[in-house]
């Protein structure tokens, strides 16, 4: 009724219905009792990232759930951050984002990819990658469009989806090796599908796409114009000599992709909430328009002094990979003599353990149970699949001192 009249207009035929006229207060009260809250996200609970650490933190527990260091940001970076806090910059910053920061990371694009992305109206700075994430599927996604996710995945696609109206379709990974199976998610394209989120380095798994991979995405972008939203917020820590695919390199692909990065995870400094979003300029008008209304601007003094910090650090971010393979190799040592069985891990800081030998409990009581009763904290991985695999792993963030790791390992060799 209310969709068809106004308000006022409703309120008064519905004392008229009742025989008489209600005093205006009664009816409005009586208008709210008929008007009960209906979620948008009906399923959907507090994520596993917040339940994990509040329990670590309950507990007095070692947080390897979460995926933050326990370290600080580079000393020079902090400096320059102070520098313009004490600076006066502390007022609004352009909505697309600080001139200076979107040129660096347009010159840092073209070394890494070969990319001359333009710094005016191809690149957005946002507050943090989820939000970046969210405006870039809003963008696109219209009601009834079908959004292909390969699970596991990160846990904010489904919901942002969902909450543009769209059909989220869920193609599993393969349980072995968590590649990506090319045919099936072909199979899965219908006249309704609109885009595929995509994420290498791989959160939650620690794979990473090749080139073959790459080649498959560009057939089918092809084939059936889809769009990309490209997750690659650990673009700069790949292992092993690998090369990170990032979907800049690949012209054809860029034309139809927002790639989107973070501050956060390449400076150490999650909390900071800087995200990045490049795309083709006819995209990113349509990313504004909504970035806009989201968050408008993002935070002015961090952007000035992560930019400098850019400019003349580029070592920072070019010896991420090297900084992070030898924690992941050194957590791997010291869990050489547990029960654990270590996946390969080729991005990313994340590590999953294959904890077959240890139990038979599903994965999200046991991740409870280690953080309860040897104060270890992890993360299982199986809320972030729609349908259940055929695997039992939990995931250890390894951004973590090397004492840290070492009594967590310990703890862990124990069980």
């Amino acid at each position: 009724m209310l969709c068809e009249l106004s308000h006022e207009r409703y309120l008064f035929m519905a004392c008229v219905r009742r025989g008489g006229i209600l005093p205006l207060a009664i009816a409005q009260q009586n208008c709210a009792l008929n008007r009960p809250l209906v979620s948008k996200l009906p399923n959907t609970g507090t994520t596993i990232f917040t339940v994990m650490s509040k329990l670590a933190h309950d507990e007095g527990a070692i947080n390897l759930s979460q995926g933050f260091p326990d370290f600080e940001p580079p000393p020079a970076l902090l400096e320059r951050i102070t520098h313009y806090l004490n600076a006066g910059y502390n007022q609004y910053g352009p909505m697309a984002g600080v001139f200076e920061l979107r040129q660096v990371v347009s010159d840092k694009i073209k070394a890494c990819y070969g990319l001359s992305a333009d710094a005016d109206a191809e690149i957005t700075i946002t507050p943090g990658a989820t939000e970046a994430l969210f405006v870039a599927l809003s963008a696109v996604v219209h009601a009834g469009d079908e959004v292909i996710i390969l699970d596991p995945a990160y846990d904010a696609y489904d919901p942002s989806v969902r909450l543009n109206g769209g059909v989220p379709v869920h193609v599993p990974l393969s349980a072995v090796d968590f590649s990506v199976d090319w045919q099936a998610v072909e199979d899965a394209i219908t006249p309704r599908t609109r885009l595929i989120m995509t994420n290498t380095p791989h959160n939650p798994t620690s794979a990473i796409w090749d080139a073959s991979d790459i080649a498959s995405l560009r057939t089918l972008v092809s084939r059936y114009g889809l769009y990309v939203v490209a997750d690659e917020v650990y673009e700069h820590i790949v292992f092993d000599g690998c090369r990170h695919e990032s979907l800049l390199r690949y012209p054809d692909l860029f034309e139809r992709s927002f790639v989107v990065s973070s501050f956060g995870k390449t400076l150490h400094a999650t909390g900071w909430r800087i995200g990045v979003c490049v795309a083709p300029a006819a995209l990113t008008s349509e990313f504004r328009k909504l970035h806009q209304y989201v968050s408008f601007a993002t935070n002015a003094p961090l952007q000035y002094g992560i930019a400098d910090f850019l400019r003349t650090c580029p070592e920072h971010y070019l010896g991420l990979a090297d900084f992070y393979q030898g924690k992941r190799d050194h957590f791997a040592r010291l869990l050489a003599d547990s029960r654990f069985r270590l996946l390969p891990s080729r991005g990313t800081y994340f590590q999953l353990a294959d904890y077959s030998l240890v139990s038979d409990a599903p994965d999200v009581d046991l991740a409870t149970r280690l953080t309860r009763e040897i104060k270890v904290a992890s993360v299982p991985v199986s809320v972030f699949c729609e349908q259940p695999m055929d695997v039992r792993v939990i995931r250890f963030c390894f951004a973590k001192h090397e004492d840290t790791l070492k009594e967590a390992a310990a703890r862990l060799c124990g069980v």
